[in-house]
């Protein structure tokens, strides 16, 4: 019989919830990591998570402005700074210091185990090497080498060189002055550091909202000098004829405008370029100027006349026995280079008897030669802008004794800077005011205005200065003809470092422009000449070639040569207008010819006066050398019509009083 199948029932598990289970589950475990983390992160270590993105996405930017320019009176630059680039490396991060060495020598001419060193230092950072140029920034560069960096930074420029080296002085090369008005100014010209915060993106490239770099204003302050570069350079010009052709030491010289007192030129020779300061010795870069106090010899003997004027000890016709150039006095022996009998004060004056002045400051007497030194600026630091000014030496008149006043009128005993020297002139100049001398044409007095000499006192001084040139005084060399001009003389012994005197001395001339009511001043000291030392040979002829060129520069000087068709023609413009050139000289007819063809040919001056052929020299870019006398040219060297020697624009005048042709 057959079986009957019967299904048996079997129980199964209900898999699909417990997936659901353990999903909900895991759900909710990772909601919870989730929740937790975002507490952790959000709350627990929130600030400090803060501060590392900041670190990552923000960066501080530390910004040094660019030093400010130093220009002329003119708006010519005298200094700026250049952007530069500088080589420095982060030796741990040089994989090969022995390979790149070897390298950065190559290109940038350094010695292989110098740049090693460096390289295998400990320290963080060392530079390689300041400021380099775009050659040796290019090539370092194209290395590409790890732990070498390039960064930017700025470099003082002195476009022109030597002119006016001492009293510009120069930078370090991080930006600091140095010497002269680098260093003093440094408060005015430094550029200002400025700190910014700005944001990175993902590669650490810097964002800037504004599309710039950045937009603060950290420069340094531009300075105006009352210096100009033209006058400048035809004041070292002549200055370094009289130094070399007299074998001196050195020279200084100064010019004054009158009116204003503003110093149009600063010269020294040797010069000296504060582009190379290194390659100078220390002693180059000296401000002479400032700095050294010599004694002024018969350069003072102005201010005594003045004093016994104005004290009225004496009279212009006061007489003096001059004791036929020998006077002994208890203590010294005092000599005259002629042998003077009876003089007036006027020619005591223009003669430049030591005798004489020595008999007047006696009786001016110490006190009151004393107080008005003081007052003309002696034994006072005049108070430009610059460091280290000299006071000189003015001793207490209570210290002296008769034979030291003796030598004190006579400008012994007593030593001066050439600033004191001219701001006691300027005073006489003006009328027997004094003035503060200025450097910066913003700058403001460092002292208010003194009257010390009555002015019929100081036009009487002036016009016995004048006789010193014009008449058969001891400056004659300075006389232009057409043009009066006043001066002294000065030949002043130097002291000898085993005490006394020795044989070196100091030649000296000043010269005022025109001499009754003077508008320029001119001061030429020359240090140990030989062998001549006197004023009169070694510095009056600079004087006198300073005046001519800067008259001519000017405009102001006499245009003599009414006989010459050529000066006619020269004078008579077209448009009859005056209009400033290039090179700074007033041109007009002839003169735009000259610059037409200036590059290549040599101008024809002959025949034309002396201002009209500056003019068109200075326009072919050259400043020619005087011989002669007179406000004529005779001759010319380069002969007109050809061209110039390759390089060299050197030209010489002969001047006469009579024109070289009709």
């Amino acid at each position: 019989m057959a079986t009957k199948y019967e299904p048996r029932h079997v129980k199964i598990r209900d898999w699909a919830g417990i997936r659901l289970t353990v999903v909900a589950l895991l759900f909710g475990a990772t909601w919870f990591v989730l929740w937790g983390r975002a507490f952790q992160v959000q709350v627990l270590m929130g600030e400090e998570l803060a501060q590392m993105a900041k670190r990552q996405h923000l960066v501080s930017e530390s910004i040094s402005g660019e030093r400010g320019k130093i220009f002329d009176s003119q708006g010519r630059v005298l200094a700026q700074s250049v952007q530069s680039r500088s080589i420095y490396a982060r030796p741990m991060d040089v994989r090969d210091p022995s390979r790149a060495a070897r390298e950065l020598g190559r290109v940038m001419g350094l010695p292989r185990r110098q740049i090693e060193q460096k390289l295998n230092s400990t320290r963080p950072f060392t530079w390689l090497a300041r400021q380099v140029n775009d050659r040796e920034a290019s090539l370092v560069e194209a290395l590409d080498l790890p732990g070498i960096v390039l960064v930017e930074e700025y470099k003082r420029f002195y476009p022109n060189g030597h002119l006016a080296g001492q009293l510009l002085g120069f930078t370090g090369y991080d930006g600091q002055g140095l010497e002269g008005l680098e260093r003093s100014l440094q408060a005015r010209l430094v550029g200002r550091k400025d700190t910014n915060v700005v944001q990175r993106d993902a590669r650490g490239y810097k964002l800037y909202l504004d599309g710039t770099d950045n937009d603060s204003d950290v420069s340094g302050e531009d300075v105006r000098l009352t210096i100009d570069a033209d006058i400048q350079a035809v004041s070292e010009q002549a200055l370094e004829k009289a130094v070399v052709n007299n074998k001196a030491a050195n020279g200084t010289c100064l010019v004054v405008k009158v009116a204003s007192g503003e110093i149009l030129a600063w010269a020294q020779y040797p010069f000296f370029n504060p582009n190379i300061y290194g390659q100078y010795a220390p002693s180059a870069w000296r401000n002479r100027i400032a700095l050294d106090a010599l004694e002024p010899g018969s350069t003072m003997k102005p201010f005594l006349i003045a004093a016994a004027l104005q004290e009225k000890t004496v009279t212009r016709d006061s007489r003096f026995d001059c004791e036929n150039g020998k006077w002994e006095m208890p203590g010294a022996t005092i000599r005259d280079t002629h042998e003077y009998g009876v003089l007036p004060v006027h020619k005591i004056l223009r003669y430049s008897s030591n005798i004489g002045v020595a008999k007047i400051g006696l009786e001016l007497g110490a006190t009151r030669l004393h107080s008005y030194l003081t007052q003309l600026g002696f034994g006072i630091r005049p108070g430009l802008p610059l460091p280290g000014e000299t006071k000189g030496i003015l001793r207490d008149p209570g210290t002296w004794q008769r034979v030291d006043l003796a030598n004190i009128a006579f400008g012994q005993g007593v030593s001066s800077s050439p600033l004191q020297v001219a701001g006691g002139y300027l005073c006489l100049a003006r009328g027997g005011v004094t003035a503060s001398l200025r450097l910066l044409q913003d700058a403001e007095p460092q002292e208010p205005e003194r009257k010390v000499f009555d002015a019929d006192v100081a036009r009487e001084v002036l016009s016995m200065m004048r006789d010193v040139v014009q008449e058969d005084g001891t400056g004659q060399v300075v006389r232009i003809e057409g043009l009066q001009i006043g001066g002294k003389t000065g030949t002043a012994q130097k002291a000898s470092s085993s005490g006394g005197y020795g044989d070196k001395y100091v030649a000296s001339f000043v010269g005022l422009v025109p001499a009754g009511k003077p508008e320029y001043l001119i001061l030429v000291m020359v240090d140990e000449p030989e062998p001549s030392h006197y004023g009169s040979v070694v510095a009056a002829p600079a004087v006198r070639e300073i005046v001519v060129q800067t008259l001519a520069y000017l405009g102001k000087l006499p245009d003599l040569a009414e006989g010459s068709s050529l000066a006619s023609a020269a004078r008579s413009g077209k448009d009859g207008t005056v209009r400033r050139s290039a090179f700074g000289v007033h041109e007009d007819g002839r003169l735009r010819g000259a610059i037409r063809q200036a590059d290549s040919t040599v101008p024809d001056v002959v025949g034309l006066s002396l201002r009209r052929a500056i003019e068109i020299l200075a326009a072919a870019g050259t400043v020619p050398d005087l011989e002669g006398e007179g406000v004529v040219v005779r001759r010319q060297e380069p002969r007109p019509g050809g061209s110039w020697p390759t390089g060299d624009k050197r030209c010489v005048l002969w001047l006469g009083k009579q024109p070289g042709r009709g």
